[in-house]
């Protein structure tokens, strides 16, 4: 270097010109305090040595363990950590970039066009975003990420309700990404198959707001079915399995992996049975059993700059345990998508969040619906039962479904988390089910001939046989009408509708038996009038939306609020009334969803879990694996100590005798405690002092693994006892309590409803009072007009839903309407039309001006027959041409607040002949008609 810049440790080169550096340090040393040294080194570059940039752009500190980088070229160069250096041909390709050509600031020429401009440089200079289709939220949420990418922030966040349109914002910030931004790859990652091909056809549907091409006209978008990235690519969808099983340089990974959660495929990986991973299991402690194989190293094909941003769906789950290092592979900005954040995910995205739009705000918008709460209680599912000893109950082999008979020769007692696992109290569910027939759908869908679309939560998979059985005696519905869907199912009836030979809509019945995916499973629920109820267990997470779906019924609680917002989530989505219909043929609209709690799982507190690292369950024959190859790990033995006392306690007297029998007198208990014994400190020092007065941390640690193997020896040298285990718990029996009669403790709407309902109910009706005198629509619906101001306007009612709507917290009007309809659902009739006129039914309503709360397309006619009947008492007459028109009028009204001459230019008026017509039939008396009709309908 040249004198005072000292000498660098590497000097980095790309076709044959100097363009950085790397100072190297001893493991453990903090890089961040010896930047200025790589920046000293990088300055000091000798003028004979060719370089495209001067000072040198790319600076790295690295101790082999930790990489950082510093982009001299970056708007605002800061180091960054980095997986592994990047390829000299990308080195050399960033230092030859065309710099931006920006016009001068202050006579002088602006910084960013003399340098070579990289994707960090042109997102400082991207333009305007163009509404384009998107609504205001999308809107601020592409401008807000574009400032967060400009200013170099490396994580963002964005926080979207379910159903708010994610992932078509997701969309529309890649397409300027890559037109303005000049990105050329972008990384779309999800967690499971069905998310990808959903985001697929978003990328498919999306039409661009500038020239109107759609996405895939202009920009190639690949969807990952195998495992190579098309280079032509310049979007990449993928499952961050597969891009975990690609980093690993696997040539292809299972089929099936790609179609389950990235939870659940971890096990998948981690059960393969391969060499490194058997070796691991001998060897390793849990983690070890959970995460096989290893972690990535890095792969030369495919670099860590492939990506320039990678946008991770569903981010609450995919950034955790193995799958982070694939998030963080790469360097490139990191795009969260998520509608359930945790503390941990908001930790992860380093409190960067560029959108919040929950639940509140997309019912406001109109985006999502509300949901009420409606409780049943009983007395099994609160307290347990007992069952007197000499009464005879079923045994039902849980794998088998095999019942057998048996009288007790000793009470059988168990209390409520024994429900449905270890008991099955039939009566419990038939009270339950007896309480939706009875109580819940006459109070809540009262005008209901047909089940609302319902989807149950069941404990497992022979809870929700259990389930589905009885709905089905006690609602009088056959197979179609309720089903069982879950991942097991091997069969999916698949409805499509499409146009028959006559034109009309029609139901298309396929059925799929190999290769069935979960959107399969659903597609007759979403589109079809059967099944009426789903139970399931496991179709709960994002991607399992049906949006005609009104009931979500919970027979098993929850403890994570992550899970319980994607579970509540299932419900939100909203759907146009001929959707409805055309599988509710007698709903009107979707106006809320409604949760049937029955384990008080809306009242229990929730905690904030990381949903791909919560522990997930090794499972029992894994451990036995594990410790039968000589594991010693002290993790490992007391997760199995666990396992083995557990399954004691649900062991009957010839079972326990059964494996007495086979290890010469001891139980599973007796194993347990000796294991856990063998992990007890004072018994370890104990052990290590008979050798040493003090022992080292060495010699404790072997008298460790000393005590736990012989804790282990009675399980790892004998096999026929491990088969005996894993036999017990696959064959382990449930009691069908059928001598306990369960009863109804309580059913109705939540008391946290009520509170809701009268909270916003009073909110509304204090808005009102204060701004009686300050909106024009309110001013005339109080009955207090201004000189001049013949009727209320659709101005004048705009601009009071908007203030509505502008108020902290937001009033929405389906949020309102159903409130009334909470406190008193004598008084109101039907739901409200969706029209702008809903908030004069509801003004009207709420200032005792109407004794009633009904939609005003719902009372028009009666309004205008109760006029015409003033009228004609009054001596007035009309002739059926004129009670025709009068009606239109009416109807107009009732959808629109007001009419008006030039309303008569467009249909229905047009059909009966227009403006020309209606002079014809009213004569000089079309205006004051015309202001009376506003009046009676809508003022």
């Amino acid at each position: 270097m040249q004198a005072g810049h000292g000498a660098a440790d590497y000097l980095l080169y790309a076709s044959g010109q100097a363009v950085g550096v790397v100072e190297a340090k001893k493991v453990g040393t903090t890089l961040t305090g010896v930047e200025v040294q790589s920046d000293k080194y990088g300055a000091g570059l000798p003028k004979g040595i060719p370089a495209p940039v001067r000072p040198l752009p790319f600076l790295y500190e690295s101790t082999g363990v930790e990489t950082r980088f510093t982009n001299r070229l970056d708007p605002t160069p800061k180091s960054r950590e980095v997986f592994a250096f990047h390829r000299p041909e990308a080195l050399a390709s960033w230092a030859a970039e065309e710099p931006l050509w920006l016009p001068l600031v202050g006579g002088k020429p602006d910084p960013r066009s003399e340098r070579p401009a990289n994707f960090r440089t042109r997102l400082t200079a991207m333009p305007g975003v163009e509404q384009g289709g998107l609504w205001p939220a999308q809107l601020d949420t592409v401008r807000n990420l574009e400032t967060s990418l400009a200013s170099s922030r490396p994580r963002a966040l964005i926080q979207m309700a379910t159903g708010s349109g994610k992932t078509i914002t997701a969309v529309a910030s890649i397409y300027r990404l890559l037109k303005f931004g000049g990105a050329r790859k972008v990384l779309f990652l999800v967690d499971r198959a069905n998310l990808g091909r959903q985001a697929l056809k978003e990328f498919q549907s999306y039409r661009t707001p500038d020239d109107g091409r759609l996405f895939t006209e202009l920009y190639n978008v690949q969807r990952l079915t195998a495992n190579k990235i098309d280079p032509v690519a310049n979007v990449v969808i993928g499952t961050v399995q597969r891009l975990y099983s690609m980093l690993r340089g696997e040539p292809d990974m299972p089929e099936d992996a790609d179609e389950l959660d990235a939870d659940t495929a971890l096990d998948l990986v981690a059960l393969r049975g391969d060499a490194a991973a058997s070796a691991t299991a001998a060897t390793g402690g849990l983690d070890a059993l959970r995460s096989d194989p290893l972690p990535v190293v890095y792969n030369p094909h495919i670099p860590i700059e492939l990506f320039d941003v990678v946008f991770v769906d569903e981010c609450h789950r995919s950034i955790y345990t193995l799958w982070r290092q694939v998030v963080e592979y790469w360097d490139a900005f990191l795009v969260g998508l998520t509608a359930t954040p945790s503390k941990l995910t908001y930790g992860f995205f380093d409190g960067n969040i560029v959108q919040e739009y929950g639940h509140e705000n997309a019912v406001a918008d109109g985006v999502n619906v509300d949901f009420d709460v409606y409780r049943i209680r009983t007395a099994i599912t609160e307290q347990g039962s007992t069952v007197e000893a000499g009464q005879y109950v079923d045994r039902r082999d849980r794998e088998t479904r095999r019942k057998r008979w048996e009288q007790l020769d000793e009470p059988l007692v168990y209390d409520a988390a024994a429900l449905d696992r270890d008991v099955v109290a039939p009566d419990q569910i038939r009270t339950v089910v007896k309480a939706f027939r009875d109580r819940f759908l006459p109070e809540v869908f009262p005008e209901r001939t047909h089940v609302p679309k319902t989807l149950v939560f069941a404990k497992d998979d022979s809870h929700a046989d259990d389930l589905v059985k009885i709905l089905r005696d006690e609602l009088g519905l056959g197979n179609d009408a309720v089903q069982k869907i879950t991942y097991k199912t091997g069969t999916a009836r698949i409805v499509e509708r499409v146009l028959g030979p006559d034109g009309e809509e029609v139901e298309r019945v396929t059925y799929k038996s190999s290769g069935v995916r979960p959107e399969d499973l659903l597609q007759s629920f979403r589109n079809s009038y059967h099944p009426r109820i789903a139970v399931t267990v496991d179709m709960i997470a994002t991607g399992t939306d049906v949006k005609p779906l009104e009931v979500l019924w919970f027979m098993r609680t929850v403890r994570s609020r992550t899970l319980f917002e994607q579970m509540k989530g299932r419900g939100v989505r909203v759907v146009s009334p001929d959707d409805l219909k055309a599988v509710t043929p007698d709903a009107e609209a979707k106006t809320r969803y409604v949760i049937v709690d029955c384990v008080g799982v809306c009242e229990e507190p929730l905690a904030d879990t990381r949903p791909m690292d919560k522990q997930p369950t090794v499972s029992l024959e894994r451990l036995l694996q594990a410790v039968a190859m000589g594991n010693v790990d002290p993790e490992v033995a007391s997760t199995l100590a666990s396992r083995l006392a557990r399954l004691d306690a649900r062991l009957g007297k010839d079972e326990r005798a059964s494996v007495a029998a086979t290890t010469s007198g001891l139980t599973l208990r007796d194993v347990a405690h000796g294991i856990v014994d063998a992990l007890d400190p004072d018994r370890v020092l104990q052990t290590a002092s008979a050798q040493s007065a003090t022992p080292t941390e060495k010699e404790l640690a072997a008298a460790q693994i000393s005590l736990i193997r012989s804790a282990l020896a009675p399980v790892a040298g004998d096999p026929q006892l491990r088969q005996r285990i894993l036999d017990l718990k696959r064959s382990k029996e449930q009691t069908i309590d059928t001598a306990s009669v369960d009863s109804l403790l309580g059913a109705g709407l939540s008391p946290e409803a009520r509170e809701r309902a009268v909270g916003l109910t009073t909110s509304f009706e204090a808005f009102l009072t204060e701004n009686r005198d300050e909106l024009t629509a309110l001013r005339m619906l109080y009955g207090t007009r201004e000189p001049g101001q013949a009727r209320l306007t659709r101005a004048a009612v705009e601009e009071l839903r908007q203030a509505l709507l502008d108020r902290k917290p937001p009033l929405a009007l389906e949020s309102v309407w159903q409130a009334y309809e909470i406190l008193d659902r004598g008084k109101v009739k039907g739901s409200p039309a969706r029209l702008l006129t809903d908030v004069v039914a509801l003004v009207r309503y709420a200032t005792h001006q109407e004794d009633e709360l009904a939609s005003l397309p719902a009372v028009a006619r009666m309004r205008l027959d109760a006029w015409l009947a003033r009228a004609e008492a009054g001596g007035r007459t009309f002739t059926p041409d004129q009670r025709a028109w009068l009606t239109m009028m009416a109807e107009h009204v009732a959808a629109n607040v007001e009419i008006e001459v030039e309303d008569f230019d467009d249909p229905p008026f047009t059909q009966r002949g227009g403006l020309a017509s209606a002079h014809r039939v009213f004569g000089a008396d079309l205006e004051s008609v015309l202001e009376e009709i506003g009046k009676v309908i809508a003022a």
